[in-house]
């Protein structure tokens, strides 16, 4: 049962940050089409890139928590099969 959690966490992990990068193009348009001329341009960028660095990171954390997760149960798993010392 706690596989099919972290399992499903995983899959919930990309869909997340594949809607974030979604969000964040659509709003970078938006404000582009909102502010019009040379500050439509910057606002584009500026949003574009801010979020670029929001999604990045917190996808990173996500990805950083999994992999925290799997390294830990793979040390458990060799301290457990290794077997008491002789």
């Amino acid at each position: 049962m706690r596989d099919f959690f972290i399992n499903s966490f995983e899959k919930l992990v990309a869909v997340i940050v594949v809607l974030m990068c979604i969000g964040v193009i659509v709003v970078a348009i938006s404000a582009a089409f909102q502010a019009g001329g040379m500050l439509g341009i910057l606002s584009f960028l500026g949003i574009l890139i801010g979020g670029a660095i929001y999604v990045i990171l917190m996808g990173g954390f996500m990805y950083l928590g999994l992999g925290i997760y799997h390294n830990t149960k793979r040390m458990a798993d060799a301290m457990d099969s290794s077997g008491p010392p002789t």
